[in-house]
């Protein structure tokens, strides 16, 4: 494995990932590796894996009250102050 060694990292995003570290109870040279897998790596996401997460969200938003947006909503709503 390669060993890489950072400099200069602000206070801020140091203490960020320690705290982010314990939360995941990791290492912070653990966390900064998952940070940095989740960012590099492929996100291989097919269409129908995408369609089956949209579809959740449009269900639990209607089972949470919300209302899908709708072309008639959205020219209503672009139409408001303009008259």
């Amino acid at each position: 494995m390669a060993t890489l060694t950072l400099k200069g990292i602000p206070a801020t995003l140091h203490e960020g990932l320690k705290r982010r570290a314990l939360r995941n109870r990791r290492s912070l040279n653990g966390e900064v590796i998952a940070c940095l897998e989740q960012l590099i790596a492929p996100t291989e996401r097919n269409a129908s894996d995408l369609l089956d997460q949209i579809r959740a969200s449009r269900t639990r938003l209607t089972q949470a009250g919300i209302a899908p947006l709708t072309d008639s909503f959205l020219d209503a709503a672009k139409q408001t102050g303009r008259r």
